[in-house]
């Protein structure tokens, strides 16, 4: 999808969806100590870092222990709010900002932290050609509940076969997930 159409799409989900930040910054504030947004590094297009944003849904300090830690249903460090914005994916409504500074698209790989990165194969690294995004091609043929390396190689078959068409196919498949929520959070 062309930046041309990223930023007016982010900008007018932003606005549609400030009323639910808003909500969700409360109940976030209200149910737990810290700051309403959780900051990490992740990789973005041609390998450079920056700072991905999204709703705080685990008690403060909670970072994942280890590369490709499964956050579950269960887990005692997610907080209560927490846990409807992750089934929800409401927790995701910041990355549109990342989209407006330029560091996220619509539609691409999601971002990966940097140490997942560093063992990447050349081939793997690919999927760092085009900008990260807030869905794509892996996360609609089943996100979490398929490997992480073939999660890689969807992410490089979307970089390989990018179009409109594919885009446009990946965003109604999103939407699709999103209103029936099939596929949205880890069991």
């Amino acid at each position: 999808m062309p930046r041309a159409l990223d930023i007016p799409i982010a900008a007018v989900a932003l606005l549609i969806f400030s009323p639910v930040l808003l909500i969700a910054a409360i109940a976030i504030k209200l149910g737990s100590r810290g700051p309403v947004f959780y900051r990490q590094a992740r990789v973005g297009k041609d390998g450079g870092e920056f700072e991905m944003l999204k709703l705080r849904t685990m008690v403060q300090g909670s970072d994942p222990v280890g590369v490709g830690t499964v956050v579950t249903r269960d887990d005692p460090r997610v907080t209560g709010a927490g846990r409807f914005l992750r089934r929800t994916s409401l927790d995701e409504i910041p990355n549109l900002i990342n989209v407006l500074r330029g560091e996220m698209a619509i539609v691409g790989p999601r971002p990966t932290i940097p140490a997942q990165v560093e063992d990447y194969t050349p081939h793997q690294k690919r999927r760092h050609e085009v900008r990260p995004g807030l869905t794509g091609w892996a996360q609609v043929q089943g996100r979490a509940g398929i490997p992480w390396e073939e999660r890689i190689d969807l992410d490089v078959y979307y970089v390989e076969h990018r179009s409109a068409r594919l885009d446009v196919s990946i965003l109604a498949k999103t939407t699709w997930l999103l209103i029936t929520g099939h596929g949205l959070a880890p069991d």
